[in-house]
């Protein structure tokens, strides 16, 4: 098959790239978009032979786009109006409209991509622009298929092509909620269903541990990155935290390391140290003695290479010196997994060879 020419909008720091590159697809990027001056710097330090246009989408004019001539389109559109912890401003946030742009203009191209692949956050497959999205590609007399998946369960979740204008939504199966405390004494804010999910998923052995994806120690600077002590004591019961034997984590967003609820796990270190013997009565302690407690079990954040490495990125992946650790946080965090958007373009252009094609991937995109 020729090379594809793919043209990659919101293309951050590369992650459609290299899942591009992956999954051994013949293509080129003739153009990468995007408006982020650190995540444009990173791309260009890793893809200094891509075009990269540093500017809106909705700058780019309809001539523009059809000079590109190009067979795949590939974009991650910002997910923060979808996001269940967001607003979910949806079509009226301001951050929708280059994507609202890419719609108005795609039935209008001279020559319409072959294939497009879309990656966004649960929450997008209820909103008013995912409506949007499915009446333009009926309209341009595309097929589609819309997948809502993690990065641990990405075999057998392609669905069968369907017909044009027809569209289906795959749903990852969830362990089922634990109806009995079985997995052991709670401590922290965790329920019953929380922990037993979290002892299930670090039972899967098709899953890699944790221990795989870190840095040898021998590399890091461990200190840069424990848990400061005031924050050990004011968030200690909301951290997730893996051990390297785990084979799960909480998806890492573009807070981590300056917020802790929700934005990703961290990593105990001190391994002779059991967390439910610092946790238990943790509340009766005086904060001397909680800290003591706490720092025994020696929390720290994953590395940004660490979490890169968790995302699926290949070791050539690198940060140009002059990126704070916080802004390569912030980037990856605004990324995506690639080994399972890779599998998807694989799966996109082994079955729909020929067709237009458009697989809608709506990714609840965990780490591992």
């Amino acid at each position: 098959m020729a090379a594809l020419r793919v043209v990659e909008l919101y293309s951050g720091v590369g992650g459609m790239h290299y899942a591009l590159k992956e999954s051994g697809i013949p293509a080129q990027v003739v153009a990468a978009v995007d408006i982020n001056t650190t995540a444009n710097r990173i791309y260009q330090h890793n893809f200094p032979q891509t075009t990269l246009w540093n500017k809106t989408i909705e700058g780019i004019s309809l001539d523009d786009f059809n000079k590109l001539s190009f067979d795949m389109l590939l974009m991650s559109p910002p997910c923060q109006p979808f996001t269940r912890i967001g607003l979910q401003g949806d079509v009226t946030d301001a951050r929708t409209k280059s994507f609202l742009y890419i719609l108005q203009l795609l039935p209008r191209l001279h020559r319409r991509p072959r294939f497009i692949l879309l990656e966004n956050v649960k929450g997008f497959e209820t909103s008013c622009a995912r409506e949007r999205l499915v009446e333009t590609l009926k309209d341009c007399g595309y097929l589609f298929q819309e997948i809502m998946l993690s990065p641990t369960s990405i075999s057998d979740v392609f669905p069968q092509t369907g017909s044009s204008g027809q569209d289906s939504v795959v749903h990852s199966v969830s362990p089922p909620e634990a109806s009995s405390q079985e997995d052991g004494v709670l401590y922290k804010l965790e329920t019953v269903a929380d922990v037993h999910r979290k002892s299930t998923q670090n039972r899967d052995q098709s899953l890699r541990q944790i221990g795989d994806f870190l840095e040898p120690q021998t590399e890091v600077d461990i200190q840069q990155f424990r848990i400061p002590p005031k924050t050990l004591l004011r968030y200690c019961l909301l951290l997730d935290v893996v051990k390297p034997s785990c084979r799960r984590s909480v998806c890492f967003t573009k807070g981590y390391g300056r917020y802790v609820e929700g934005t990703g796990s961290v990593l105990q270190c001190q391994l002779d140290t059991e967390m439910q013997s610092v946790f238990t009565g943790l509340e009766l302690c005086s904060e001397e003695q909680k800290l003591e407690r706490l720092l025994k079990l020696q929390l720290r954040y994953f590395t940004p290479r660490e979490v890169a490495n968790l995302m699926g990125f290949p070791q050539s992946f690198s940060f140009p010196d002059q990126v704070s650790i916080l802004q390569q946080y912030r980037v990856l965090g605004n990324s995506l997994n690639v080994v399972l958007v890779s599998r998807l373009l694989q799966l996109l252009v082994a079955e729909h060879e020929g067709s237009h094609v458009s697989a809608d991937l709506l990714s609840t995109s965990s780490s591992i």
